[in-house]
């Protein structure tokens, strides 16, 4: 059985980034799991919408996922570079070559905590104008070893279903993509 994808929530994350793609890596049978940073299962969005979470970050099994997901959104990546364990968590992932995926300025707390040297990312114009450490591009997505990273709102499609690609192939991918008409 494959492992587990967890998208993890903090409060003031962006709808879009989080929802869009969470709804993608489950079209694409993806065993997908959405974690809560905030000790509540009911995460509010930077816009006010509650999501429930299946489980806390307490409750998950990090040896049981195959890849983090960080959604964008302020002060929701603000929340989520603030939460230790989750920072601890990302650390291992690179250090065990685990895929990370990332968009609109969740980048940052790759940046933040060292992950990202040497690598090529995208993320929302202007929050990478301090990766020197990286090669910052324009395009919408960008994979790089086990890194997906993407700009925002309007490029979160094209980020889950690079997930997918990545993850399950890309036969899988270009079916939910026929299924969405994208």
């Amino acid at each position: 059985m494959d492992k587990k994808v967890f998208v993890h929530l903090a409060e003031g994350f962006e709808e879009i980034e989080a929802l869009a793609t969470i709804d993608i890596l489950i079209r694409g049978e993806l065993d997908t799991v959405i974690v809560s940073v905030t000790g509540d299962p009911i995460v509010r969005s930077v816009r006010g919408i509650g999501v429930v979470c299946d489980k806390l970050y307490e409750e998950v099994d990090y040896d049981d996922c195959q890849m983090i997901v960080l959604p964008g959104g302020i002060p929701g990546v603000d929340n989520l570079g603030a939460h230790e364990g989750l920072c601890e968590q990302l650390a291992s992932f690179k250090e065990q070559d685990k895929w990370i995926a990332a968009i609109c300025a969740a980048p940052i707390i790759l940046h933040n905590n060292g992950l990202i040297e040497g690598k090529t990312v995208t993320c929302f114009p202007g929050c990478g104008d301090d990766f020197d450490e990286a090669t910052v591009l324009t395009d919408k997505v960008v994979v790089d070893g086990k890194l997906i990273t993407s700009q925002g709102p309007g490029t979160a499609i094209e980020f889950g279903l690079k997930i997918v690609e990545m993850l399950k192939g890309r036969e899988m991918a270009d079916y939910v993509r026929g299924r969405l008409l994208a």
